[in-house]
């Protein structure tokens, strides 16, 4: 049995791209926050063939993701890929004038939360599985300094675990996709050209031909 993909942050941009892509060969486990989006989404991996189980769930919630490991542990046995697409993207603002409640959702979402769920999310992976993040390196530009500190914080501690799982897996990889129409983007740049950016459903693409996946499927 072909263990199923989960996808954090599936309901819209690269995460529902990857979702509805890699359905064509994989049952998707889709978390996010959002059940209208994500009911939308199995809409469409339904009409194309595919399969989803969907998990409305918040992912900062450590009761509710460890309920799902289990209950994929339960099912499956294991997960071929993890995508964590999961994000806050807080409005942009000079570093003296970061709103802290918009700081604190930062801080709980892109860094605390993602080191809680690599522990719970890694035994699923065994060590033939692969977990994937996803870099936007605007660390230390003006105005980011709520998202991009956090995000920097993020991927620094998927390095450490890259590293930590280079000989004995999982891997771990982390990707830096080009800019894309997403929500996230539009919050930070408003007024931009949306045609001169690269579509979700191409990056997805790219990125599942990157990894190789469909070859494993």
């Amino acid at each position: 049995m072909t263990y199923p993909i989960l996808i954090t942050g599936a309901s819209r941009g690269l995460g529902a791209a990857l979702a509805l892509q890699l359905a064509q060969k994989f049952h998707i486990v889709a978390v996010a926050k959002t059940t209208g989006g994500l009911e939308e989404l199995d809409d469409r991996i339904q009409a194309c063939g595919g399969q989803a189980t969907l998990a409305p769930i918040d992912v900062t919630d450590v009761n509710a993701v460890r309920h799902l490991c289990r209950s994929v542990h339960d099912r499956w046995g294991g997960l071929h890929l993890w995508a964590h697409c999961a994000i806050h993207a807080a409005p942009l603002a000079p570093a003296n004038c970061i709103d802290a409640r918009d700081w604190d959702k930062s801080i709980k979402l892109n860094v605390t939360t993602t080191g809680m769920l690599i522990p719970n999310i890694s035994p699923l992976l065994h060590q033939s599985g692969t977990a994937v993040f996803f870099d936007d390196p605007c660390g230390g530009e003006k105005f980011f300094g709520s998202y991009g500190a956090t995000k920097s914080a993020q991927i620094a501690l998927a390095k450490s675990w890259q590293a930590e799982t280079a000989k004995t897996g999982p891997k771990v990889e982390i990707l830096n996709p080009a800019p894309m129409p997403t929500a996230t983007r539009a919050r930070f740049y408003p007024g931009e050209d949306r045609s001169a950016l690269s579509s979700c459903d191409s990056e997805a693409a790219r990125i599942i031909t990157a990894l190789d996946l469909f070859a494993a499927a």
